[in-house]
């Protein structure tokens, strides 16, 4: 068993009878979803709200029943990978490009579970490049403020070449910070930027985060 299917599977087990679960996208969360499919099938009731389009393809081939975000008052618990942590348990999501969906999720939820592994814990956010994702309408323009403040934006491709387009239809724009010293400073102003849709800083937001390493989960309670 990998390190991220045995973090994927400790995560599972947080998931009581009668939960509403935001499940996550990516590598880590794809076996925290195989692992609930199995319990669903052994008789566990659950009901997920999916973060993205491959999860929610995922989760129906499993016979995870499933709601809209729309159609739920609240999400007991939502589970989902990250990037990069920091010592102060900030984080950096949207490699896969569902952060829009994800923060949605996840800000609609009692609690929030990030399951990575160890290499995903760093000092300082910004090594991993930082995702904004930005209406199609004049991108060019954010994208030349993005270059003349020095942070090296990169508009992302998909496998083929072409440009790649989110769930909810935009862009991303990574931008190759190095470091990120004062990161709510950094979200304050993405978020007033008109056009920008959201951003791939998660702050203030985790309550537990499990850490595998090699021969074991590691535990950590961020507040």
């Amino acid at each position: 068993m990998n390190i991220k299917q045995m973090v994927g599977e400790k995560a599972a087990e947080y998931v009581k009878d009668g939960m509403v679960v935001g499940l996550g996208t990516g590598s880590t969360a794809y076996y925290l979803v195989e692992a609930l499919g199995r319990r669903v099938q052994e008789g566990l009731t659950m009901t997920g709200v999916t973060t993205s389009l491959r999860t929610k393809e995922q989760a129906e081939a499993l016979g995870i029943p499933l709601k809209d975000l729309n159609d739920v008052k609240e999400i007991d618990l939502t589970i989902d990978g990250a990037d990069e942590i920091s010592s102060d348990y900030q984080g950096i999501k949207g490699g896969g490009g569902a952060h829009l969906f994800e923060k949605m999720v996840a800000d609609h939820s009692k609690k929030v579970m990030w399951i990575v592994d160890s290499s995903k814990m760093v000092e300082t956010l910004g090594a991993f490049p930082l995702p904004i994702e930005v209406v199609t309408f004049g991108y060019q323009q954010l994208f030349r403020l993005f270059e003349a403040k020095g942070y090296q934006p990169t508009l992302r491709l998909d496998e083929a070449g072409q440009t790649y387009i989110t769930d909810g239809g935009h862009y991303i724009i990574d931008l190759h910070l190095g470091e990120i010293k004062h990161p709510h400073t950094l979200a304050a102003w993405l978020d007033s930027l008109t056009g920008v849709v959201e951003h791939g800083l998660f702050l203030d937001q985790v309550d537990t985060i499990l850490v595998g390493h090699k021969d074991s989960v590691e535990v950590i309670t961020a507040r």
